[in-house]
């Protein structure tokens, strides 16, 4: 009997597995399969996103990078959401199989006998021994309801993996934009303090020709103004740095050693190599925040099949095997032999709509995933084009801004020329040496507009394949 039992409940298994799911299908993407074209764009590029060891060459920012990989809280976080999306879909997936357990009990009880008192005592201890091996309330799948639901748990252990990738890409964005402008910074406190210097050289000159009887307060005046502008910028510009600094700190998870930190140059971007640009919108099915998208719409369809077969049957198994016996020598003798087997069956009649109100709460939840999945490769689309935007001019701007810093500092070295020689007033020298001031400042500020371009398009191609797999690991 018991063989039978077992035989049927696994023939029995063998039917379950059904699916009540949606066929899915990807939406199409709702944008154009090329980049925008123009004067802004530039030529497009044949390639796909690089490693971000390939974009970051700076020795020491990819030191600073790897620290930050290491220590991140944020990235901690989204590897901690891994490990508990995962534990999440192995307790979902157990249930797609029997549980059994193993019980041993001794009960020891006073029971009337029923017997006259003529015939014997009214009452008599009993003590029984008994083993079993029980499995509770297995449901047979039959209409997939569980492994629907299985299905829904591991696509969101999936979407946790790529949320967790999206994190790593944004977390070396994050920190090369900090470490390059710490760069910029210092770049700029380097002009300020240059400047400064240069200044106060022209303050002490035109204050002995004030002596000499041949330059006016005015002129000294005009010259104190510059130093005294290029004196408050350095002051601000070192608050700047410290800040610059302690953001680098807090993105990297640990204080960056001093020998990390960027030096002092002439070009910010000097330590990043080029962005391939990719040759269609279709690499942004590829970005990690597009693919954990994709499947949260995947586990909403599968939760639909889950809340379609909730309106079906439900059979469920109980059943147990094991001996019995008045006493512990007797536990395992022939003939001590129980078992029993109690399938059950349960058909929703009457839910008050509730099942009815699920499945609707399933198919709009499956609307709302559709609508996000499409909207996140939108955003993804406009955040590649605004950087292409920006790519295709950068070039232009670097040159026509370092032609103005040269020409500027041609036009101060000839206004103090002359001014030595009374040629010019004060004023030239002080008009020529806020251009080149101010011409210095652009440069920079241009120069960390194209390394932060570099660091757009990293992270808004959704960095490389190699990055988005190692994330994964």
């Amino acid at each position: 009997m018991t063989r039978t039992a077992l035989a049927l409940v696994a023939s029995v298994g063998l039917l379950s597995g059904c699916s009540l799911e949606p066929t899915y299908h990807r939406p199409a993407p709702p944008v154009p399969v090329a980049w925008p074209v123009g004067a802004a764009y530039g030529v497009p590029g044949h390639d796909t996103p690089a490693d971000w060891r390939q974009v970051f060459t700076d020795p020491a920012l990819r030191r600073v990078i790897e620290q930050a990989l290491a220590n991140n809280r944020d990235l901690r976080v989204a590897i901690a959401r891994i490990d508990a999306s995962r534990a999440q879909y192995r307790v979902q997936r157990a249930a797609l199989l029997p549980t059994a357990t193993i019980s041993a009990a001794v009960t020891t009880g006073r029971e009337p006998t029923g017997l006259p008192p003529a015939l014997g005592p009214a009452y008599a201890n009993s003590t029984t021994y008994s083993a079993n091996v029980a499995t509770t309330s297995y449901e047979l799948d039959l209409f997939g309801r569980l492994h629907s639901l299985t299905r829904a748990a591991l696509e969101a252990y999936f979407a946790t993996q790529e949320a967790r990738a999206s994190a790593q890409i944004s977390l070396v964005a994050e920190v090369a934009s900090d470490w390059l402008t710490c760069a910029s910074d210092r770049a700029l406190l380097t002009v300020s303090q240059a400047t400064v210097v240069s200044a106060a050289a022209n303050l002490d000159l035109a204050r002995r020709r004030l002596g000499g009887g041949i330059a006016s307060q005015f002129d000294v005046d005009t010259a104190q103004t510059v130093v005294e502008q290029a004196s408050d910028d350095v002051a601000r510009i070192t608050t700047m740095v410290a800040q610059d600094r302690n953001a680098l700190d807090l993105a990297v998870g640990a204080p960056v050693a001093a020998d990390n930190l960027p030096g002092v140059t002439d070009d910010v971007a000097a330590g990043l190599g080029d962005i391939p640009g990719a040759l269609d919108s279709r690499i942004l099915l590829q970005r990690p925040d597009v693919v954990e998208a994709e499947h949260a719409l995947r586990s909403a369809n599968a939760n639909i099949g889950a809340a379609r077969a909730a309106f079906f049957p439900s059979i469920a198994l109980t059943g147990s095997v094991g001996t019995q016996s008045g006493s512990i020598a007797g536990l395992f003798a022939g003939g001590s032999g129980v078992w029993n087997f109690a399938p059950s069956i349960t058909l929703p009649i009457f839910t008050a709509g509730a099942n009815r109100a699920n499945l609707a709460y399933a198919r709009a939840q499956d609307r709302i995933d559709i609508a996000l999945y499409e909207k996140a490769i939108q955003t993804a689309f406009r955040e590649v084009a605004d950087a292409l935007a920006q790519r295709g001019t950068i070039t232009e701007r670097l040159r026509a801004q370092r032609a103005l810093v040269a020409s500027a500092a041609h036009s101060l070295q000839l206004a103090e020329a002359l001014y030595a020689r009374g040629s010019v007033g004060y004023l030239d020298v002080l008009t020529a040496q806020r251009t080149l001031y101010a011409a210095q400042q652009s440069l920079i500020q241009v120069q960390l507009v194209k390394a932060a371009n570099i660091v757009t398009l990293y992270k808004v191609l959704g960095g490389s394949l190699v990055d988005r797999s190692s994330a994964n690991q």
